[in-house]
């Protein structure tokens, strides 16, 4: 720029990445929710040729009866990154790119509540993937399941950082995520066009607006739960170890207490998905629209407090067992 540049120019200047200096780097610099979104997809497309190259492995050992292919621990270590790759690193990415994508055109606002935070929010996500997969460096990947459960998970039975590393690249993840779920009820809330209520919303906003919601209650206790096994391994705490008077069926109550909600985190979308494309292709307005948008916040309510039904078998007593059998068909009905 020099003295003679109008406000015009220098307004083009700014606001054009093609005139910007560092316009090579645009995609990695930019606010913008579509381009946000796109980067969110094709991520997810990376890890999902990597965690079905996980699969393929998976495959391969199980294909024949005595095969040894893999050794057990290295398939131990496979099929926990496999499921952990699919879940946060595929499955969710991409869907939270659709929604990037779509929500702000559906309710006619310019771009995400929050530009920055949605660009922080997607940066979490291949920050988390590198720090999973850098544990094969590190001296080997995690080898206890997606769901990490404790003991299993603890120093004396998994003494390799690779559970450390899992814990912190799913602690990223998780504020990714969170990120992602602010900025979409801050969205859908301010930022609505004129005459746009919230009952004029498309179904696809609305489920997703309460998806948001699951994730801002769910993550925050997966987080706790990572945080609390990291202060077990690394600063000899006794959450989870009975040696030391923890209890591994906390981990397990506090893992599927965001496990469960899980489910409907990658679930919920596609019903949005779905209610958006029956009608547009079949030329008619869906039928029930308020019942489909109550049907989503029974569904968020409801999810909140159906975990149990993963842990029939740990003996938590029969009024919890009937409690969460009770929640489990209650949610079968929206």
């Amino acid at each position: 720029m020099n003295g003679t540049t109008t406000i015009a120019e220098f307004r083009e200047a700014v606001l054009d990445p093609a005139k910007r200096r560092h316009y090579q780097l645009a995609w990695l610099s930019t606010v913008d929710h579509k381009r946000i979104a796109i980067l969110y997809m094709l991520t997810a497309l990376v890890f999902f040729i990597i965690g079905g190259v996980e699969a393929l492995f998976i495959r391969l050992q199980l294909a024949v009866p005595n095969n040894h292919f893999l050794q057990p621990d290295t398939f131990n270590q496979l099929f926990t990154m496999h499921g952990t790759t699919m879940i946060f690193l595929v499955v969710m990415p991409v869907l939270f790119g659709l929604v990037n994508y779509v929500l702000p055109l559906q309710i006619g606002a310019r771009d995400m509540a929050f530009p920055r935070l949605n660009a922080f929010g997607f940066w979490c996500v291949p920050l988390g993937g590198i720090l999973l997969h850098f544990s094969v460096l590190a001296g080997g990947a995690p080898a206890v399941g997606w769901f990490s459960y404790a003991p299993l998970s603890e120093t004396p039975y998994s003494s390799s950082p690779g559970v450390d590393y899992w814990a912190v690249a799913l602690f990223v993840l998780g504020i990714g995520s969170i990120s992602f779920a602010i900025n979409t009820i801050a969205t859908v809330i301010a930022l609505r066009g004129p005459g746009m209520t919230m009952r004029r919303l498309p179904l696809f906003t609305w489920i997703n607006f309460v998806n948001a919601f699951i994730i801002i209650f769910a993550l925050p206790v997966l987080n706790a739960n990572l945080a609390m096994i990291l202060i077990d391994r690394q600063l000899q705490g006794h959450f989870f170890l009975p040696i030391g008077g923890g209890s591994p069926v906390l981990w397990q109550h506090i893992f599927w207490a965001f496990g469960h909600p899980e489910v409907y985190i990658m679930a919920l979308p596609a019903f949005a998905i779905v209610s958006e494309i029956i009608p547009v292709f079949s030329r008619k307005p869906i039928f029930g629209y308020e019942f489909v948008a109550a049907s989503s916040v029974a569904i968020a309510v409801l999810s909140l407090g159906v975990w149990g039904h993963h842990m029939f078998t740990v003996g938590m007593g029969r009024p919890l067992d009937v409690f969460f059998a009770i929640s489990s068909m209650l949610i079968a009905i929206p």
